[in-house]
């Protein structure tokens, strides 16, 4: 863990939470399947193994953003990106992904796609991934950079964004 520079930021100038964006995704796609046009990803495989394995990928996904989060706040650092960070937090799930908690609610994004069935939520997803990018990630990511400097550049090149 690195602690910031002296010239203290404000924060990464994030305006919404992230969490909104994959509701966002997920509540428009919903609207398009009911109200539009239902497009099902699949009609011949059971909807009790496509929900079952959705209702999985959503576990995981929180496992994994909840994990990010704890980590966070075990360093007691700002799990909101609309707060200035208190430190660079380089273990736990920070170890493998610079962004776990958006891994992880991708993850559940994509469970959330199979217990709908909905190809408008899969359609929506890089959108979605789009928005997040644009908004948050680069914010968050300038942010590190101008707040943490070597330290920042050091972690970006030693793991990768996602996965």
């Amino acid at each position: 863990m690195t602690t910031p520079s002296e010239n203290k930021l404000s924060g990464p100038g994030v305006k919404f939470p992230p969490p909104l964006y994959f509701v966002g995704g997920l509540f428009v796609g919903w609207l398009l399947d009911t109200r539009l046009h239902a497009l099902p990803i699949t009609t011949s495989v059971s909807p009790v193994i496509i929900r079952g394995a959705g209702y999985l990928l959503v576990l995981i996904g929180v496992g994994v953003a909840a994990w990010g989060m704890i980590t966070f706040a075990r360093a007691r650092t700002a799990i909101v990106p609309v707060r200035p960070a208190s430190t660079l937090v380089e273990n736990g799930p920070y170890r493998f992904t610079r962004n776990p908690m958006y891994t992880g609610m991708t993850i559940a994004y994509i469970g959330g796609i199979l217990i709908l069935n909905s190809f408008w939520t899969l359609i929506l997803l890089p959108i979605t991934l789009i928005l997040l990018y644009k908004f948050v990630v680069q914010r968050e990511e300038r942010y590190l950079a101008a707040e943490f400097g070597q330290a920042y550049d050091n972690y970006r090149k030693r793991v990768k964004r996602w996965l």
